[in-house]
């Protein structure tokens, strides 16, 4: 005859074996579910990225047209107000302009007290602010007062200072970074509260985002086409 006890536990061994594989299956699911969100916001951003190098290409062939016309106005009494405007314009949309308007202000600081565990920001996390906030319409972005442009370049020079268009906007940990965006505000906010200030604020940092007319400087930079020339039309 079989023990009783032996019985009782086989069946807790059982019910244990049953709950771990249930943990098992409900941890893979949310697995499963956090890879297909990250693949999700990956394509949202290639596509956006896609998007907005064609739109600057684009931008940058009428800029070098305009331009040229321009040039033989200024001989001239008067230039053509039309293509002044229309160079400013583009001047706004390649970032080689001041611009305001209404916006946000995104404050994040990766410094806390001596019981806080903070992790530093890193290089691709200001690029994901960057993607998210294209992604949100900006149309204007500036990090600690370097204007974002198709060309941009944010990367870590040794192992502490963060570069943006090649200069230094930081030292890795205990920095204030400051980045201004100009568009829809509510967008701008529910992109900024939803999709990157949730992240950063669970490894410590301190993130502030509020509504405000801001001025984002422009691009100091130089676009240095080497190979690229305009087509001729067809």
């Amino acid at each position: 005859m079989i023990n009783k006890h032996v019985i009782t536990v086989a069946t807790i061994a059982s019910v244990a074996i049953g709950f771990l594989i249930s943990l098992q299956f409900q941890a893979q699911r949310e697995m499963d579910s956090a890879k297909k969100i990250q693949q999700q916001r990956v394509e949202q951003t290639d596509t956006v990225m896609k998007t907005l190098q064609d739109e600057n290409d684009s931008l940058q062939e009428e800029y070098n047209r305009i331009s040229a016309e321009l040039e033989k106005y200024k001989n001239k009494k008067s230039e053509n107000p039309y293509l002044t405007a229309r160079l400013d314009q583009l001047k706004i949309a390649d970032g080689t302009i001041t611009v305001s308007g209404p916006g946000v202000k995104m404050i994040v600081k990766d410094s806390g007290s001596d019981t806080d565990a903070v992790i530093p920001l890193s290089t691709d996390e200001l690029r994901e602010i960057v993607n998210v906030l294209r992604l949100a319409g900006a149309e204007a972005i500036s990090i600690n007062s370097q204007r974002i442009v198709a060309s941009t370049s944010i990367v870590l020079s040794g192992t502490a200072t963060i570069l943006v268009n090649s200069v230094p906007i930081s030292r890795i940990g205990g920095t204030t970074y400051e980045i201004l965006a100009i568009g829809d505000q509510e967008v701008l906010v529910d992109y900024l509260t939803n999709m990157v200030a949730i992240d950063l604020k669970q490894f410590g940092r301190k993130v502030d985002i509020t509504r405000e007319t801001v001025t984002v400087p422009s691009y100091k930079g130089s676009y240095s086409l080497k190979y690229a020339i305009m087509a001729k039309a067809e």
